[in-house]
């Protein structure tokens, strides 16, 4: 047991003791000199009441005064530091323990005494190492810039449909409609308000039971619509708004000219209600088919999302081309194509009599070689052999690869597909302003946190 001569008190209202083997401990602050240290700092770290009733810990990222409150009357936002972003949220004091509460002071202090014991060059590789899923192509700078930009999710909630949801992540709507509660989105042409007056009004106008494009599938109750955004700007711009409330590493873009979208409806007789959607561009250098894509949250874990992937391949075959999705992947985005490609590879393997080459699977998939090989790589059947890649196709290997895969999501039935590859007259006009478009997209991020 500790002696009680060893105990001195700290500054900031804790407390320190030696144990029987001589080593300090920190004890719990009590509740009144907790109180004392109200308002929270940003930066604080303490257990915090979640939406499951259990304790979890939590850093202060932000703080705002509670109208009419006291002059300590706070709410916080906060990051569950267990979780991803998109769970960061506003809580109220009283969620959060004041007993656990500890400060970063601490820390900033000692990861300055170790920064002046680094080079220049060692605390750059440490911050290139330290990246989230879904931003492995942001520099360390853009990562620091990114996520001090969109700490702070500006709209709660949204009505969109039947449904009510939760949004994810901040989303650079127009600065009149940052800190509303809750928008309220029209279903069919995606216009946006903040009342829901305002939105039965436009209902009894909006003539739009559908997005506005050309139907280029169906098949049951679903169907499938390409949006020009050239052709329909404000839609294409509404569209990413509402995307990006869902999607942490998406940038967005004003100039939706160069893009189109493919609008996945699920339809009954009140109109096609919007599942999900992937974009890509209408020339694309890098050979991607796809450049953003999202399911909205009522209708993940349904095989929508292996059907926005299955749907934007059966787009390549048709146009003769292999494809790949522009990079940086979400999170969830990446579990999805993971998953696509070890299903769609291991039927084929499983299948397939005699030897095939990794060109003879791109073909008939119209996956990227990389993305093949990198599938593959990950399953342990390839290997390289005598200068050339090869197949390890093991039938129970196979099997047992195809159950951890899980199930493959809904079927495109392609001959329900009535489309064409995209041809303008002014495709050499289009293909130079894709080329600055790429070029000007770091610039395009500043330009939008401004």
């Amino acid at each position: 047991m500790g002696s009680m001569e060893g105990l001195k008190a700290e500054s900031n209202g804790g407390a320190q003791a030696m144990n029987g083997g001589g080593e300090m401990t920190t004890t719990r602050r009590g509740r009144s000199s907790a109180s004392s240290a109200l308002p929270l700092e940003v930066g604080t770290k303490v257990m915090c009441r979640w939406r499951d009733q259990k304790m979890h810990p939590v850093k202060v990222i932000e703080r705002r005064k509670v109208p009419h409150g006291g002059a300590s009357d706070y709410e916080y936002y906060v990051h569950y530091t267990e979780f991803n972003r998109r769970l960061d949220e506003w809580v109220k004091l009283e969620q959060l323990d004041l007993d656990t509460m500890e400060n970063d002071v601490d820390e900033k202090v000692d990861d300055k005494a170790t920064s002046l014991k680094m080079t220049r060059h060692q605390k750059r590789k440490i911050d290139e190492t330290h990246v989230e899923p879904g931003h492995e192509e942001l520099d360390a700078a853009s990562l620091r810039e990114h996520e001090e930009f969109t700490k702070v999710k500006n709209i709660a909630k949204i009505e969109l449909g039947r449904y009510d949801i939760d949004t994810w992540y901040f989303s650079p709507f127009p600065s009149e409609y940052n800190d509303t509660p809750k928008l309220f989105f029209c279903e069919f042409c995606l216009s946006f308000m903040k009342r829901k007056e305002q939105l039965q009004r436009h209902m009894k106008k909006c003539d739009l039971k559908h997005p506005p494009g050309d139907e280029i599938y169906r098949s049951g109750t679903l169907s499938m619509f390409e949006v020009d955004g050239k052709k329909n700007k404000v839609y294409g711009q509404n569209l990413c708004y509402l995307a990006k409330l869902f999607l942490d590493h998406k940038t967005l873009y004003y100039d939706v000219d160069l893009f189109l979208f493919y609008v996945l409806c699920e339809c009954d007789d009140r109109g096609c209600h919007i599942v999900g959607y992937f974009s890509k561009e209408k020339h694309s250098e890098e050979s991607y088919n796809l450049a953003c894509i999202l399911t909205l949250p009522p209708y993940q874990r349904k095989g929508y999302g292996k059907f926005l992937i299955s749907f934007s391949y059966e787009l390549s075959k048709k146009e003769g081309k292999v494809g790949t999705p522009e990079r940086p992947l979400s999170d969830l985005g990446l579990l999805s194509y993971r998953g696509y490609w070890t299903r769609v590879l291991l039927e084929i393997l499983k299948k397939h009599k005699g030897n095939i080459s990794i060109k003879e699977l791109s073909d008939m998939t119209a996956i990227k070689t990389d993305d093949i090989l990198s599938t593959l790589q990950a399953l342990d059947l390839i290997q390289y052999r005598k200068g050339q890649h090869v197949i390890c196709a093991d039938p129970k290997v196979l099997d047992r690869h195809l159950k951890a895969a899980g199930r493959g999501g809904l079927q495109v039935d392609v001959s329900k597909l009535i489309w064409t590859p995209y041809k303008d007259q002014e495709d050499e006009e289009l293909r130079r302003d894709q080329r600055k478009s790429r070029a000007c997209r770091s610039s395009a991020r500043r330009s939008q946190q401004q």
